[in-house]
């Protein structure tokens, strides 16, 4: 049975570690979320380390660089982990080939430069459709367009036996007031059609074993320390956490406010009713992290 808290200081003494998710839960994608910021810097004045573990797309400097744009201090966390690192890796290892077949925005093309922590990476190529043996999505060309609008392009790509290297699990995202499409929901149509999706991001392990990695990286030992893991998505953040078998306080304000009718904190009843939908069984819920 899920707990509803009112604090994360009301169960934060029982862990070592937080693993956060960013987006629904430290900002909105336009600014930083003022109690969920209190909350982690308290939570690290009394000694616990906190990872950012986000599906973000990009590279962990360029998620530095957008939380500060967005208001959220250097002293509300501690290291971070995206599935964009995560999936750079596994391509510039040759998960999908050399010459690459790239969906996303013009900006994304920063997931092709180098990372340095790869020993002997393959030379990855963008190339077009017809020449590619493998796809890079790092979301849809266009995040308001609907995801069938790729489905001639997916067709043909299935059709050429092309693995589809997925930067983003997740499906949609709300910027500000905006819900937006993102490579989660690409992958899901492909893999629908009978083509192949790689995952890095939640709730997938790669992006577990890299958080663990940047904590022992911290000087602390991934094994022994007490874990939470926070978020509002139930397929990603708390699907995760439970296949990892770790503890998990689910953001019910985000993504699922309106199911769970979230003003300050969810209705019980339609908290009980969307966990049971979802399949998930957090062990605690929220409405915002504060």
């Amino acid at each position: 049975m899920t707990r509803i808290i009112t604090a994360l200081d009301d169960i934060s003494d029982g862990y070592d570690t937080l693993f956060v998710d960013l987006w629904g839960c430290v900002h909105d994608g336009v600014r930083a979320l003022p109690d969920a910021v209190a909350a982690l810097r308290a939570y690290r004045a009394r000694g616990g380390a906190v990872v950012l573990v986000t599906n973000s797309p990009r590279a962990r400097r360029g998620i530095e660089k957008q939380l500060a744009e967005f208001g959220v201090p250097g002293d509300a966390w501690d290291s971070i982990a995206t599935s964009g690192d995560s999936a750079r890796a596994a391509m510039f290892r040759g998960a999908v080939g050399t010459r690459v077949w790239f969906m996303g925005q013009s900006f994304d093309h920063r997931f092709f430069e180098p990372l340095e922590v790869i020993e002997d990476p393959v030379e990855i190529a963008c190339v077009p459709l017809d020449e590619a043996e493998g796809i890079a999505c790092v979301g849809p060309f266009d995040p308001m367009a609907d995801p069938e609008t790729l489905r001639p392009q997916l067709l043909h790509a299935k059709q050429k036996g092309l693995k589809l290297l997925c930067a983003n699990p997740d499906i949609v995202v709300d910027r500000g007031d905006v819900r937006e499409w993102c490579a989660g929901a690409v992958a899901r149509l492909y893999t629908e059609m009978g083509g192949t999706s790689l995952y890095f991001g939640k709730p997938h392990p790669p992006i577990y074993d890299l958080a663990r990695r940047r904590l022992t990286a911290l000087g602390r030992d991934a094994d022994t320390f007490r874990t939470l893991a926070i978020g509002d998505g139930a397929q990603t953040d708390i699907a995760g956490a439970m296949g990892e078998d770790i503890d998990s306080l689910f953001i019910s304000g985000g993504l699922a406010a309106d199911e769970t009718k979230t003003t300050q904190q969810p209705d019980a009843d339609a908290l009980r009713a969307y966990l049971e939908r979802e399949g998930v069984a957090p062990t605690y819920s929220i409405g915002h992290l504060r």
